[in-house]
This record gives C-alpha cells, sequence and structure tokens, in this order.
C-alpha cells in the first residue's frame, strides 16, 4: 500500500480557470482518499519597484511595497479554497522567491509525498509562466508530481473517478521500478492497469530502410521486450504497443481505453533512463487525463 500523508498544492490567486477547479478537486480527492495533509502554497515572485511611488498621496518605498503585496496575499491564501477543502488538514504556506525552486523545496521541507501541479491557466503570459515552472519541477522534484489533462477538452467535473489506468513504459531495465509502483497504487485504488510502449514509425524513415513489416517486427519485439520487463516486476497486464512519437502514442492509446489516468517515469534529462525520461512534458501536454509523474 502507498503511504502519502502530505500533499503539496501550489496555487496563484489569478488562476480561476476549469482546469484549476479540477486540479484543487483532484487534490481534494487525493488527500480523501489517502488521508493525507494538504499543504497549500503560494509563492511571492521577487520583483523591484522604482522608489517614489505614491499611496494616498504618501510615497512609499519598494520595500513597503513589497510588504504590502505580501500581506494582501497571505489574506487570500487564508481564505483560498474554503469550500474545496473542507474537512481535510490544511497547512497554508505563504513563500518568496523563485516558483519552481520553492516548491521543490517545500516538498522537501514538509515530506510532501506528492506534488499537485497545474499547467494551465487564463491568459499566454500566465500559460508560458507555469509551463516553464511545471518543466523545471519536473526535472528537480524528488517526489511524484500530479498534473491535470493539459488539454482544452479536458472535462470540468466534480467526480473523480481512477478505474482505468495507462502506464507509459520504456524498454530500460530502470522501468521496471515503474511498473511495480504503477501496480500498488492500482490495487490501491482498484483500478485496472494497462502498459503502453512506443516504437518509430514508418513515417520517420526513409522507405528503403524501413516498411510495414519492418515496423510490425519492431512492435513483436518490443512486446517481447516489456514482457519480459513485466515477469521481472511481478506483474501481469495488458500490453499495448504503437508507432509514432511518444506523447502521440500514449494519448492515441489513453483516449482508446477511457483512461482515468496517465503514469509516467521521469527524471533529470541527463541521466540514462530510457528516451521515453525526455517526452515527460510531451505527454503532459497531450493527454486527455490526469498525469502522474514518477
Amino acid at each position: 500500500m502507498l503511504t502519502i500523508n502530505k500533499i503539496l498544492l501550489p496555487v496563484v490567486f489569478t488562476d480561476h480557470s476549469a482546469h484549476f477547479r479540477e486540479l484543487a478537486c483532484q487534490a481534494a480527492w487525493l488527500a480523501r482518499r489517502f488521508h493525507a495533509e494538504i499543504i497549500l502554497l503560494h509563492v511571492v515572485t521577487p520583483f523591484s519597484y522604482p522608489y517614489g511611488l505614491l499611496e494616498g498621496g504618501h510615497e512609499i518605498t519598494a520595500r513597503d511595497l513589497h510588504g504590502k503585496v505580501v500581506q494582501y496575499a497571505q489574506k487570500d491564501l487564508d481564505e483560498m479554497l474554503l469550500p474545496q477543502l473542507e474537512g481535510i488538514a490544511v497547512t497554508r504556506v505563504l513563500l518568496r522567491g523563485d516558483p519552481a525552486r520553492e516548491i521543490v523545496e517545500a516538498a522537501r521541507s514538509h515530506n510532501a509525498g506528492l506534488i499537485v501541479l497545474s499547467t494551465r491557466g487564463e491568459g499566454v503570459l500566465y500559460r508560458l509562466l507555469l509551463g516553464s515552472v511545471t518543466a523545471k519541477v519536473l526535472h528537480d522534484s524528488h517526489v511524484p508530481v500530479w498534473t491535470a489533462a493539459h488539454t482544452s477538452e479536458a472535462a470540468d467535473r466534480d467526480h473523480i473517478a481512477m478505474r482505468r489506468i495507462l502506464c507509459a513504459v520504456d524498454a530500460s531495465p530502470a522501468t521496471i521500478e515503474l511498473m511495480r509502483w504503477a501496480a500498488i497504487l492500482c490495487k490501491d485504488l482498484g483500478a485496472a492497469l494497462r502498459l503502453v510502449h512506443a516504437v518509430p514509425s514508418i513515417e520517420a524513415w526513409p522507405e528503403r530502410q524501413m516498411d510495414q513489416e519492418f515496423e510490425e517486427s519492431l512492435r513483436e519485439n518490443a512486446r517481447g521486450t516489456i514482457q519480459n520487463l513485466e515477469k521481472a516486476a511481478g506483474i501481469d497486464v495488458p500490453v499495448c504497443v504503437g508507432a509514432g512519437t511518444v506523447p502521440d502514442v500514449v494519448r492515441q492509446e489513453a483516449l482508446q481505453h477511457g483512461s482515468d489516468l496517465v503514469i509516467i517515469g521521469r527524471g533529470a534529462l541527463q541521466e540514462t533512463l530510457g528516451r521515453l525520461r525526455t517526452h515527460a512534458y510531451g505527454i503532459i501536454r497531450n493527454a486527455p487525463c490526469p498525469v502522474l509523474s514518477f
């Protein structure tokens, strides 16, 4: 059984999107499911203001203005998500600094077992900011990261169901641990597990180098490799092998099988952990359902 005692939920006050409402609903569902505390975090980013700004006819310094921003931020944080988090133990934390770094450090200092992170928001600039923060957190976090569906077609729903879980795997031995972790989670949630693996499509190769038969042989070889890894992991679940880019194959399989959650492995890009690890953010952007990055 998995143990998740604390869930870190970073928030931005300007995000009133359906995406964030669903993310908050998912964080609350996870907290209740695992009897976990939620650490509600807001990070005030560093900024500077020119001296001589006037407020009510009085000159204020950059330090004074920053202090007011922090004061207002604390008030907003204290009042945020009160109905959604009713009945859940909540600690509200206000920090100042770089958002990605503070999120990772807060997860470490509070011993969070999971980060629930937004990837979308209202406004082009806000979406770009979230994308940068998400990428950094995925790269640096030492704990699993949960993200709601990034795509615009994702449903805005209050009811969370986890009946079908898809785990994207590569062909490296490092994926054995991911398979085991996914199997334990599925057991805890009472969900059915399915694996998906991507091989190159013939469209990505000159016709003289690859034909349909060669692609099929790639699929069969990959399926055999994944099944051997399954045995090493001590599991026996269906395996889907698709041809194409990793994000596209994962998305297609998630849609085809009505997946409620996609689980992926991730890691620093310099690590030798298989090509799937370098596609984590692409999978998150394309997935039609939440993604849990382990």
